[in-house]
């Protein structure tokens, strides 16, 4: 199977206008606090950004200091492998083979024969998911690439 792991994220609401997702990732590029993922999306008249990140208390140290009003730590679970027909089924198949449902996905292929997925699960199904995809609990971190320049 490909490298699987689990990772904490953080959210917060910004406004949904142009620039305001340049203006949070370059405070975080300025602080060194590297990425593993990022995503955006419109929240009503807002928007809410997800950063998943290296190292949560040096976000944490960003956010204080600019004020920012993050989410308590989530969970989010990150692939990488090689990019194959049907790579994501493998992995997703292994969570519905045991009725667990996923709240969200987002995959891509990544280049050079690579891909890249993240997905989250309920609260709730967190303990059952980590041991159908034969994660410890906790998850030891795996070798995922950050996301240079991000």
């Amino acid at each position: 199977m490909d490298n699987v792991r689990k990772a904490d994220y953080f959210s917060i609401e910004v406004a949904n206008k142009p620039g305001e997702g340049a203006m949070y990732l370059k405070a975080l590029r300025d602080a060194r606090v590297n990425l593993l993922a990022f995503t955006g999306f419109p929240s009503g008249k807002k928007a809410q950004i997800d950063f998943v990140v290296e190292d949560s208390t040096a976000l944490k140290s960003v956010a204080k200091q600019r004020k920012w009003k993050l989410s308590a730590r989530k969970t989010v679970f990150l692939v990488q492998g090689d990019d194959r027909l049907g790579a994501i089924h493998e992995v997703i198949a292994r969570l519905a083979d045991k009725k667990i449902g996923i709240t969200a996905l987002d995959a891509v292929s990544a280049g050079g024969g690579r891909y890249g997925a993240m997905f989250w699960v309920k609260p709730q199904d967190l303990a059952k998911a980590t041991k159908a995809l034969g994660l410890q609990a906790p998850a030891a971190p795996s070798p995922i690439t950050p996301m240079a320049g991000l």
